[in-house]
């Protein structure tokens, strides 16, 4: 096709395979006329930007799909923004996989094992109930699965509250994830609050739990029919619970560093505390906050 390319950005995409070429249309026309060829395939193409004249193009388009493409071009008017401003929020990997409700009905639908899927951010929170072993002693494994069992739902509940997803339960443990640091914190501090409120309904304190909390980047994989995750962050979250008490939250810098967490922390009046750490698997000090 021939077309006259005004003094604009100008983007031409394609919906069914996402090929976009941008092209930064400046100065005045050429002596001849502008050539312009795009090409699509079944693979993913990242096409580089370029830099045109305005006024006339040969533009050529060539199908090499299995299917039918339905190429357009825009102009980056005022219309074109006002557009793109009414374009819904995309989803990512990170949202996805921490929603609860996507774990639970995709169960099945994990990962192919050789599949290996980099997140660049994800806050892992674990936890654990002190004592479990002396509880199952003192009041038998009867009364006492009842007990872990009601100490899970309303984890689970905190954990969902926040838009999180539990990756697993260990034990008497449990592995969830968020996609921000805020809503981790926020999760800990309503399990908190729940299990001062179990334990008050019993007249007893034997639910106590201790919660870690750290953020980083991780791999997601399928590992026995399950999406989990791996890496170092994964590591020192797990590391952190460890160091928990039953009082307090224990997070890791990256966490009380971030934004939402700070607003979050002031609202409730919380100052952290600051504390240097010895963890296994990690060379030097690490430092670790306390949240009471």
């Amino acid at each position: 096709m021939s077309l006259v390319l005004p003094s604009s950005y100008i983007l031409i995409f394609e919906p069914v395979t996402h090929t976009a070429q941008h092209l930064n249309v400046r100065g005045d026309p050429p002596a001849q006329r502008q050539e312009l060829s795009i090409v699509y395939t079944d693979e993913n193409q990242q096409l580089p930007p370029r830099k045109l004249k305005s006024g006339p193009l040969r533009l050529t388009l060539e199908n090499r799909t299995q299917h039918r493409v339905l190429p357009g071009i825009y102009i980056g008017n005022v219309s074109f923004k006002e557009m793109i401003s009414r374009k819904k929020r995309y989803l990512t990997a990170a949202r996805l996989l921490t929603n609860q409700t996507f774990r639970e009905f995709y169960r099945g639908e994990t990962l192919d094992v050789e599949q290996r899927l980099k997140l660049t951010s994800l806050s892992f929170l674990f936890t654990d109930l002190q004592g479990s072993t002396e509880l199952y002693e003192r009041v038998g494994d009867l009364q006492a699965f009842d007990l872990v069992r009601a100490h899970f739902g309303v984890l689970t509940d905190a954990v969902t509250a926040e838009h999180g997803a539990v990756v697993k339960t260990i034990g008497d443990a449990v592995m969830a994830t968020f996609a921000t640091p805020d809503r981790a914190v926020a999760s800990a501090l309503r399990m908190r609050d729940a299990m001062r409120r179990l334990n008050a309904e019993r007249g007893r304190e034997d639910l106590l739990v201790k919660i870690g909390i750290h953020e980083g980047s991780c791999l997601a994989v399928s590992l026995n029919d399950r999406l989990d995750y791996f890496g170092q962050t994964v590591n020192i979250a797990a590391r952190v619970q460890g160091l928990a008490n039953s009082q307090n939250i224990f997070a890791t810098e990256p966490v009380v560093r971030h934004a939402g967490v700070e607003a979050l922390l002031a609202r409730h009046n919380i100052t952290v505390h600051a504390r240097q750490h010895a963890l296994k698997g990690v060379s030097e000090l690490y430092t670790v906050y306390e949240i009471p």
